[in-house]
């Protein structure tokens, strides 16, 4: 019983610490979310080279974007005319950190690793995308299938309302609340079973061991660039090296199994190796540097318990408190919107016998649901497309024939397993 007091306790003292600089973070995402237009974006990033890989990854650091929903907003804009390189800079910083990330660094590790971490998504993006306009010559393009205009903002067709604050509040922190409850279920559970200074003596006080390790984790591993930030910051408390827990932030949201098929079939083979290289040197590059290069005192001065009290002097707990209110308040809706029906009124009025429902695995945010929704809605004799993220069920209104629905879902990097019984 005593485990489970202690554990809720820190799961809620984690809570309080993240969620003023949580619910701020996504209110600029909103805001974000509204100013940059997609067909703006496309405009800067036309032509190769390294002025066109910077501005990728200029607009790539603060966009809050997880490792999923960047590819078709990526692909979508190379489609568009953004040079390989621009998008393989985007691809490549975007899902590392964002202004939602940043914010909850500062607010649980300290300026330092707040600073530190957009700027090593920021260079890593651009090498990745200028290995990738000098030494990816070939022809091969993305896929049509994969491009994907629902996921980024179009003015035209949605109120200013929408796209800032449910976008913020609902829509945004649908794709990542999982995630987020992972990651902070995850860093209580560390900080309870994990003795202190753990990572001190023996193998694993070398930093390089636990760095390969951290990355041996991180690379497989789905978590957003937002939960990976409580996970750190209690590794850190357990000894792990500041260059370890860099290591972890930047490689951990960036890279995960789940969409390296998206990624693969999207993006291209060599695209997708340079991709991949970039992530992995830039992150071991710079924990290296970090621990045997930058003075010793510069990261690891700050630990968890340090961050906490500075900031409980810093914020007001009513603040504090509030704000871990109103955050799980907003957990909970964006998880019981998950589960009710999202049938439109065109459903609703036209029922016929040419309806069918199939089942896609590998979808993992609404913007892997927008990605299926626009490709088969584009196919021909389609009236109408529902996904539902949760289940994988797709629903189809029109005449089109199990092949090409498969061909269609495989051709976007999804994985078709056939129609639902």
């Amino acid at each position: 019983m005593i485990y489970v007091e202690e554990f809720f306790k820190t799961l809620w003292e984690l809570t309080l610490e993240m969620a003023p600089y949580l619910l701020l973070g996504f209110l600029i995402a909103g805001f974000l979310n509204g100013l940059f237009s997609k067909e703006w974006l496309q405009k800067q990033l036309g032509k190769p080279g390294w002025g066109s890989s910077i501005k990728a990854a200029l607009f790539g650091v603060p966009l809050p974007l997880c490792s999923c929903g960047v590819i078709p907003t990526g692909v979508s804009l190379h489609k568009k005319g953004a040079s390989k390189g621009a998008t393989t800079s985007f691809l490549i910083s975007t899902p590392q950190t964002g202004i939602d990330s940043i914010l909850i660094t500062y607010g649980m590790m300290g300026w330092a690793y707040a600073i530190i971490r957009p700027i090593i998504a920021f260079i890593t993006g651009i090498f990745g995308g200028f290995f990738v306009d000098n030494f990816d010559k070939s022809q091969e393009e993305m896929k049509d299938a994969a491009s994907c205009d629902d996921c980024a903002v179009d003015t035209s067709k949605q109120h200013w309302f929408d796209r800032i604050f449910k976008y913020a509040f609902v829509e945004f922190l649908q794709d990542i609340s999982r995630w987020l409850i992972i990651g902070l279920v995850l860093a209580s559970v560390i900080s309870m079973l994990v003795p202190d200074q753990f990572f001190e003596g023996g193998i694993l006080s070398e930093p390089i061991v636990s760095m390969l390790l951290v990355l041996v984790a991180s690379i497989p591993l789905y978590v957003c660039a937002t939960g990976s930030v409580p996970i750190a910051a209690v590794l850190l408390m357990k000894g792990i090296s500041p260059g370890a827990a860099i290591v972890f932030l930047m490689a951990g949201p960036a890279t995960n199994i789940a969409t390296f098929t998206v990624i693969w079939n999207a993006i291209g083979k060599r695209m997708t190796i340079i991709y991949l290289a970039s992530i992995i040197f830039g992150a071991l590059l710079f924990g290296v540097l970090i621990d045997y290069v930058m003075p010793e005192a510069w990261l690891s001065y700050f630990s968890i318990a340090e961050m906490v009290s500075e900031h409980e002097h810093f914020l007001p707990h009513w603040l504090s408190l509030g704000s871990a209110i109103l955050l799980t308040a907003l957990i909970i809706n964006a998880e019981i919107l998950r589960y009710l029906p999202k049938k439109n009124k065109r459903q609703m009025e036209n029922t016929t016998q040419n309806n069918s429902t199939y089942i896609v695995k590998g979808m993992t945010c609404n913007h892997c649901v927008a990605n299926v929704k626009k490709n088969l809605n584009a196919a021909e004799n389609v009236k109408n497309v529902e996904v539902d993220l949760n289940s994988g069920r797709v629903d189809i209104e029109g005449n089109i024939s199990e092949g090409n629905v498969k061909a269609i879902v495989e051709d976007i990097g999804y994985e078709y397993a056939g129609k639902a019984s």
